[in-house]
């Protein structure tokens, strides 16, 4: 049903754009009809392939670093207090930095290769993974945390010891659901990082197959470019979002996304 919600509202959106072009009688330099976009993606379907590889590989890279160091750093914020002053500076400052000041930099440092655009993709992904993981770590249930104290006291094991296993078998699988959240706004922005690197600087990718198609005027294509970006966008999230539905089977349905 989801799946045919989507395409109905994609083949919506396809129409009202052909009609527009229609309408408008506008050049297609400035805005080209669905049929000629398409005709563009077919004809340059090798070029395009090429570079959305290489943005694929840059988006799953960043997805992957950005969620392990915002789980991280939500684990060491909640477990260890005095890291808050010295993580939390750090999180904030992720955001605050606008990515366009940040980008040049990176790639003035790290090249034109994948690596800055890898460090683009994690500095966004990082701050909704990390707050909403932490958010969750916070919000544990004082029951569950009062029994698990009576527990610790019952038995004869280490401080660290104890410490591992509130975590491990309390805090953590009720922080789950708002890391799941977390995850999925990640998958959702990774796309942002990898294009702005892309636009940047770079020599490949669908962010730098869009910047020079625009130099030479090839709307086109510039569009093709997009819709490719967008479908792999698309793709990703809901991928993402069904792994999420399997590995976290006893949500209840108010928990899940309304999707």
């Amino acid at each position: 049903m989801r799946f045919l919600r989507l395409v109905i509202t994609i083949g919506g959106l396809l129409l009202i754009w052909g009609l527009i072009t229609e309408i408008t009688g506008l050049p297609k330099f400035i805005l080209p009809s669905p049929l000629v976009v398409l005709n563009a993606l077919t004809s340059n379907a090798g070029l395009i392939a090429v570079n959305a590889v290489t943005t694929a590989l840059e988006i799953l890279l960043g997805l992957f670093f950005g969620i392990t160091f915002g789980m991280m750093s939500a684990l060491m914020i909640s477990a260890y207090r005095p890291a808050r002053q010295w993580v939390f500076p750090i999180l904030i400052a992720s955001q605050a930095i606008p990515v366009f000041a940040i980008a040049p930099l990176l790639v003035l440092w790290l090249g034109y290769g994948v690596a800055p655009k890898v460090v683009m993709s994690l500095l966004i992904i990082y701050f909704p993974v990390t707050v909403s993981f932490l958010d969750g770590l916070n919000r544990t249930e004082a029951a569950w945390l009062n029994l698990a104290g009576l527990l610790q006291q019952s038995g004869r094991r280490s401080r660290l010891m104890n410490a591992f296993c509130l975590y491990r078998y309390i805090k953590i699988p009720f922080a789950l659901p708002s890391l799941a959240s977390g995850i999925r706004v990640a998958a959702a922005v990774a796309p942002i990082g990898a294009i702005v690197g892309e636009w940047v600087g770079s020599s490949s990718g669908l962010g730098f197959l869009m910047l020079h198609a625009n130099a030479r005027v090839q709307t086109d294509l510039m569009f093709a470019s997009l819709l490719v970006l967008t479908a792999m966008a698309l793709l990703l999230y809901y991928l993402v979002d069904h792994g999420l539905r399997h590995a976290l089977p006893w949500l209840s349905d108010q928990q899940k996304p309304l999707t």
